[in-house]
């Protein structure tokens, strides 16, 4: 008898839902866009009962769609984007709008900290740089700016705890999502309240709830959620993972000497380690999905999300040739333009930055000569500056991989897929027949806590399918090494005159 795993994925923008055999065959997948709202600038909400239906909606699609009976699926586990924050009130429901990883509304508090010396004190534990989006800075910016939410929160939780906990009426903090949260003593793996009391924050460690393990059993499907899902009541729940854990256990990194760079709203850039990687510019080392390693991770929402951007606000209303899709139609005009003969550039800074808390996103160096696919071509090229400036802060803590692993939105392109060999100098490989990387991750947790799999190791090796690499060509990397200078350029001379957008 055949067994079934259904991944939910809950990205910043989409909720992806998809259901694999124990082999990994993707049997079916639906999607649904969650509407962010934004009371204020620099401020990126979701309203969270109805992220919660989304999810309920989502779920029971995939499995209408795939004709396969809930007494197959063997188990259920979600995975969604890091940081951000989702609260839950001691009346029983949300407290006020979730908090999407995009938000910078509290930028000023690890500027503060920078500076004052509190989390240079606090690194050791930390194992991490602060950033405004993660749960500690949001935390005390509610506590300083809305202080009646912050007395009435019980439980903190990252986007994919909370679903979970609405699925099974049981509260865990996942210890990947946890040890990115700035919340953590990574160091020893706990709560600290002394840590947290450095921050002002000391009363946060009781709205911790217990802590898991990606692959642990967390509870079961209640019956008020097997009405709205379709699911069987009592199904298994598992942890689950912060998404790029998720994907990069559905890219089969399960060694250190691998790497690979995620592609969605975020740009995140990672390899995994037997020890944290501290006292360098690595600004994130966190826990993996995978039992005794650390994840080290660069990352900046700097990524495919800007191209989403491009195409809802410069091609909503595009006519298509009968059978060709919008990305389609962008890679053809993308590919109009070789990379020598554009000097347009793109900062693709339009949910955040690692320049400069108030960097913003912009088109240099355009003229009446050029078209959108200058501009296209641009974005393309400025997403993949942006991860290479990433990955060669990795690089400079560890040896050459051979190849880079490649997963999100430029992997769904294959002259993007070019691009980012041709800027990096790697061959790149991707991984097939898959196009849900994050609920493939996430239905691999659900098969290990199911015991179909006795670890990551053991379900990747039956579950993952990597394709032959994409190599450079180096005519083209010599081009992109004299546009990535200017790049770089561009990226310090501007973040002298960023200040001047502070509100």
């Amino acid at each position: 008898m055949k067994r079934f795993a259904l991944g939910v994925d809950n990205g910043g923008t989409v909720i992806k839902a998809a259901l694999f055999s124990s082999e990994g065959d993707e049997i079916a997948v639906v999607s649904r866009m969650t509407p962010v709202l934004t009371p204020a600038p620099g401020h990126t909400e979701r309203d969270m009962e109805s992220l919660w239906r989304d999810n309920c909606v989502c779920i029971r699609q995939v499995v209408e769609k795939s004709g396969i009976s809930p007494d197959e699926i063997i188990g259920v586990a979600f995975c969604g984007h890091g940081k951000g924050l989702y609260t839950w009130g001691k009346d029983g429901r949300p407290v006020g709008n979730g908090i999407v990883s995009t938000d910078n509304r509290a930028w000023q508090y690890p500027a503060r900290w920078f500076e004052d010396g509190t989390w240079a004190a606090q690194y050791p534990k930390l194992c991490q740089r602060l950033m405004a989006c993660q749960q500690i800075s949001l935390l005390a910016w509610m506590k300083d700016h809305v202080r009646d939410k912050f007395d009435q929160i019980r439980w903190v939780f990252s986007v994919k705890d909370y679903i979970r906990f609405r699925m099974t009426g049981e509260a865990f903090f996942e210890s990947t999502d946890f040890s990115g949260s700035g919340l953590m003593n990574v160091r020893d793996a706990r709560v600290d309240g002394e840590m947290l009391e450095s921050f002002g924050l000391g009363e946060v460690a009781e709205m911790v709830p217990p802590v898991c393990n990606s692959g642990d059993f967390c509870g079961a499907v209640t019956k008020e959620a097997s009405e709205l899902t379709g699911l069987r009541a009592g199904t298994p729940v598992a942890g689950g993972m912060f998404d790029i854990d998720a994907c990069a256990i559905a890219m089969s990194v399960t060694k250190p000497e691998q790497m690979c760079t995620i592609t969605g709203t975020w740009s995140i850039n990672e390899f995994i380690s037997k020890t944290p990687v501290l006292g360098t510019d690595i600004s994130m080392n966190s826990l993996y999905a995978i039992p005794g390693y650390y994840l080290i991770e660069e990352s900046s929402a700097t990524s495919a999300g800007n191209l989403e951007w491009v195409v809802q606000n410069l091609f909503r209303n595009e006519p298509l040739p009968p059978g060709m899709k919008i990305y389609q139609l962008i890679d053809e005009l993308v590919s109009s333009v070789p990379p020598d003969a554009s000097e347009v550039y793109f900062l693709p800074f339009l949910y955040g930055s690692s320049e400069h808390p108030l960097a913003k996103a912009s088109f240099l160096g355009m003229t009446s000569f050029h078209t959108r696919a200058h501009m296209l071509r641009a974005v393309y090229e400025g997403v993949t500056f942006s991860a290479k400036k990433h990955i060669d802060r990795l690089l400079s803590v560890r040896e050459r991989p051979s190849a880079i692993r490649l997963a999100g939105g430029a992997a769904n392109s294959r002259l993007w897929v070019q691009i980012f060999a041709d800027v990096l100098g790697f061959p790149i490989e991707t991984v097939n027949g898959v196009s849900e990387l994050g609920a493939l991750g996430a239905a691999m947790a659900a098969s290990v806590a199911a015991k179909v799999f006795g670890n990551y190791e053991e379900a990747a090796e039956t579950m993952v399918k990597i394709s032959p690499p994409i190599p450079p060509d180096l005519k083209a990397n010599a081009i992109y090494k004299q546009k990535f200078d200017k790049y770089e350029t561009i990226c310090k001379a501007l973040n002298q005159i960023w200040g001047c957008f502070e509100s």
